[in-house]
């Protein structure tokens, strides 16, 4: 029997777009709090067809637990474009309608970086601006605060 390759794992998820609705802040049965809200991801490319650029928007469903999520919704709305690091992680539950059980794919975020300012009146910041730390307001939460 040959040996078996160990191969390295990696779950590792970089995003950034704009959230598609305010966030969902609830706590759980031991009062840790967690946020639930989802972004929109675009990607421009040039269809070889028609010679036309054209847009496709990815939606994913974010998730962020502790204190970050606390932060995120006093910080976050509708709109506000973030850089969401953190992990792929599935789940399964059954459909209230069909009673099948199904399986859903979302990003548990490590650390969320908010890509506005203030002080720029809520329009996006393009990087000109993100020297001044204080401009750029980050939320993290390690993985540690992650309950599961």
């Amino acid at each position: 029997m040959p040996a078996q390759i160990k191969l390295p794992e990696q779950n590792i998820v970089l995003l950034v777009g704009r959230l598609t609705r305010d966030p969902n802040v609830s706590f759980t049965q031991k009062g840790q709090a967690v946020c639930r809200c989802d972004i929109a991801v675009n990607r421009r490319y040039l269809d070889a067809t028609t010679n036309e650029w054209k847009d496709d928007t990815v939606f994913v469903p974010v998730v962020v637990w502790g204190a970050a999520a606390d932060r995120c919704k006093d910080r976050v709305k509708k709109g506000t474009p973030v850089q969401v690091e953190g992990r792929l992680t599935s789940s399964e539950y059954t459909d209230k309608t069909t009673g099948q059980t199904r399986k859903s794919l979302q990003v548990t975020a490590r650390r969320i970086q908010i890509l506005e300012s203030a002080a720029a009146g809520g329009a996006y910041n393009d990087g000109a601006q993100a020297a001044a730390k204080d401009d750029v307001p980050t939320t993290d939460v390690m993985e540690d605060d992650v309950p599961f």
